[in-house]
């Protein structure tokens, strides 16, 4: 293993501090309990976004702290899910008075912890909301998860919500459009090559010289089959088509509905709520991101997103938006994702405002 690190216990704290010094204009790190907010907050009277989960997956979150996404992130140790407590440290410090609200990928621990950090919040009158991320078409259920896993659409929501809390969304507002963002959304992955975590100092897991991973995890949990290596062009066509009975794919994508639980402000407790994703329709207008898993670059990207392009425009569906780069990592692995989420005016608008944060910015 050859990594850029010191002592692997010391390496998010390092990392966390490398940002603070890089960034002193955009965000501030706290380190017991470890978090990043946003240099201004609290905003008073603005709804607080905080999202978090393990690190390894840079720039998500802590790249997205600033104006226009998240007020503060909570990073965990590598792919480990972050502590109720560094959560509720987070919320006591950016909430401006209208709420927070918590955006959460879809895996058991941060389910369970974000949870935690909400009732502790709620006592001592935070108001706080969850609204889960589950956008990978991938697998129903996977190895940190009951359902499909949260990837892609995170970044999005993040971006689209954020922008919402800068011109005034209430906290039911941004707990709505969040909710519709990730029902709108859909991902699928593929890893050329493992990773390795600092602390482990082995690959995550094995691939063959020739072999790739169709529909891997961003920790690399397994994902659907594993086939021979294929030209670009070939990946590409099978990620966006890839048809399986009863399995979806990113374009011919089938019904899907499950309950998840989200905190109900009327009942002052914890209710089912049922979801339901439609396929996508030609016609549709779509945001087309494609993501580095870390090891691949962005020249390689742009070769994925031309074909892409072009399977859309053969699908009727109408690209108005991209993003296109290493947004969304598994530290080094070798791979792309493709998310693609239907637009509608609102969330449109909301992609386009400006935004600044030491990973995505425009506008400003």
């Amino acid at each position: 293993m050859k990594k850029l690190i010191n002592q692997p216990e010391d390496f998010v704290k390092e990392s966390l501090a490398g940002m603070a010094v890089a960034h002193a204009d955009l965000i501030q790190v706290n380190y017991e309990p470890s978090f990043v907010y946003r240099t201004d907050a609290p905003v008073q009277g603005k709804v607080a976004i905080i999202s978090g989960g393990g690190s390894g997956h840079e720039p998500m979150h802590v790249g997205f702290v600033g104006m226009g996404m998240l007020d503060a992130a909570c990073p965990g140790e590598v792919f480990t899910s972050p502590t109720p407590d560094q959560m509720l440290a987070a919320a006591q410090q950016v909430d401006g008075g209208a709420g927070i609200l918590y955006i959460v990928k879809n895996y058991s621990g941060d389910l369970m912890n974000f949870e935690m950090a909400t009732e502790l919040a709620r006592s001592e009158g935070i108001r706080t909301l969850n609204i889960i991320i589950d956008d990978d078409v991938a697998v129903k259920d996977s190895l940190y998860t009951q359902g499909r896993r949260g990837v892609g659409t995170t970044v999005l929501a993040e971006k689209i919500c954020g922008a919402a809390a800068e011109q005034g969304y209430n906290l039911q507002q941004l707990a709505n459009l969040c909710r519709k963002v990730n029902l709108h959304g859909r991902s699928l992955g593929v890893a050329l090559s493992s990773c390795t975590v600092p602390a482990k100092g082995t690959p995550t897991f094995a691939l063959g010289d020739n072999e790739i991973e169709l529909g891997i995890g961003i920790h690399g949990e397994p994902g659907r089959e594993r086939v021979s290596m294929k030209s670009g062009d070939e990946i590409t066509e099978i990620l966006v088509r890839w048809l399986c009975p009863s399995q979806a794919s990113l374009i011919d994508n089938i019904d899907y509905s499950r309950t998840v639980r989200e905190w109900d402000e009327a009942q002052e407790g914890w209710v089912d709520v049922e979801l339901l994703n439609k396929p996508l329709q030609k016609g549709d207008q779509i945001l087309a991101y494609v993501n580095s898993m870390g090891g691949t670059p962005v020249s390689e990207l742009y070769l994925v997103y031309r074909k892409l392009a072009e399977i859309c425009e053969q699908e009727g569906l109408q690209i108005v938006r991209n993003l296109i780069g290493p947004y969304m990592t598994s530290l080094e692995m070798q791979g792309c994702s493709i998310t693609l989420l239907k637009l509608d005016d609102e969330m449109l608008r909301l992609w386009d405002a400006p935004v600044k944060t030491a990973s995505l910015r425009w506008g400003v």
